[in-house]
């Protein structure tokens, strides 16, 4: 059974959507848990996958909890693969019959920045037979922060279905050749500040760029400091704050160049996204976004928090449509050898496979 707070439309709920739906149904009975709520993307859970909502109201909610134990006894779960913060509570649940082995997926790429104490996962970490990691430094510091065995932890990219769109592309603001778009939730760690200082710069050389921003905006102080930037830099006509959306590759198809701003990231599935809608792609060079890109040979890389840098880069793809055709291009191909269902899927079956095999502790 998969475990994730909500099924909000994030990178994180995105991955156990789809891990959920391409998990091989001869081998293994798949379920997944929101802990909180249910979100955007409950629709997206495929038909035969059993889901369940706790409703969990507060960090520690005992009526939610007895609801989790319950449901695992009851059909015989043998493995949790809790996605980011859910580690806690599955491994909780797995003190009790039927004990399932845990599984934490770790999504979150501003860990391997840190290297403050940090007990309670190491506390959490006791309980757990593996940790998948999104990308190499995460994998690192699983290794050295909560002492996992380095043959208990795997380093497996994220993946994204073969974007798919039928019909018209949407009507969105701005103008074809000239759209920018950003699928990200509205978080600090994405950087959209430093994007929207970029995007000023652009539109002093090229005033048709239009920034398209995708995501959920869950913390009100945090968008309401973008708004004001957007004001500040006078740029209520060059972005469009579109919310959370599931119809994100009919967008892409829609728009001309992707872009991530980030200040940290683990493995962004955007830009998978990208790459599968053969999008050219702007991306600072944080977490796994340079292997995604080749490099730099499939996209264009620029250092975090370097609005000038991220500008430029901006400008030199809006400026050259053979140059956004050709990175596209290759994204796309790169995207389909590395990043697809079926390679990852035989990963995750593998540990699966492991941890099944072993139910061992250390």
């Amino acid at each position: 059974m998969h475990v994730t707070d909500t099924l909000d439309a994030g990178g994180a709920e995105r991955v156990a959507v789809n891990l959920v739906n391409h998990l091989p149904r001869q081998s293994y009975r798949t379920y997944l848990c929101a802990t909180r709520r249910a979100g955007l993307l409950a629709g997206s859970v495929a038909a035969d996958v059993e889901l369940v909502c706790l409703e969990r109201q507060r960090r520690f909610d005992g009526r939610a909890f007895r609801r989790l134990v319950a449901f695992i006894r009851a059909r015989k779960i043998q493995v949790l693969h809790a996605h980011g913060t859910s580690l806690f509570i599955a491994a909780l649940a797995s003190l009790f019959p039927p004990h399932p082995a845990v599984i934490w997926h770790n999504h979150f790429g501003r860990l391997a920045l840190e290297d403050r104490r940090d007990w309670l996962r190491r506390l959490a970490a006791k309980q757990i037979s593996g940790v998948i990691a999104v990308n190499r430094p995460l994998a690192e510091w699983s290794r050295r922060r909560l002492r996992i065995p380095a043959h208990r932890v795997w380093y497996i990219p994220n993946f994204v279905d073969e974007a798919r769109s039928e019909g018209t592309p949407p009507r969105l603001p701005g103008n074809a050749g000239a759209r920018i778009i950003c699928v990200a939730n509205l978080h600090a760690e994405k950087d959209h500040l430093t994007l929207l200082r970029a995007l000023a710069l652009v539109v002093r050389r090229m005033p048709v760029a239009h920034l398209l921003l995708v995501g959920a905006g869950s913390d009100p102080r945090y968008v309401e400091l973008l708004r004001q930037e957007i004001a500040s830099q006078n740029l209520g006509q060059h972005v469009s704050l579109l919310g959370q959306r599931l119809n994100v590759p009919d967008l892409l198809r829609a728009c001309d160049i992707g872009v991530l701003s980030s200040a940290s990231e683990g493995l962004p599935l955007a830009l998978i996204e990208y790459g599968g809608a053969g999008l050219p792609v702007v991306a600072t060079k944080v977490g796994q976004c340079a292997e995604v890109l080749d490099e730099g040979r499939a996209g264009l890389l620029v250092p975090p928090a370097a609005p000038e840098q991220l500008a430029e880069a901006l400008y030199a793809l809006l400026s050259s449509p053979d140059r956004r055709a050709a990175l596209g291009s290759q994204l796309h191909r790169r995207v389909r050898e590395v990043y697809s269902p079926d390679s990852v899927i035989q990963q995750i079956c593998l540990v699966y496979d492991t941890v099944i095999g072993s139910r061992r502790r250390w």
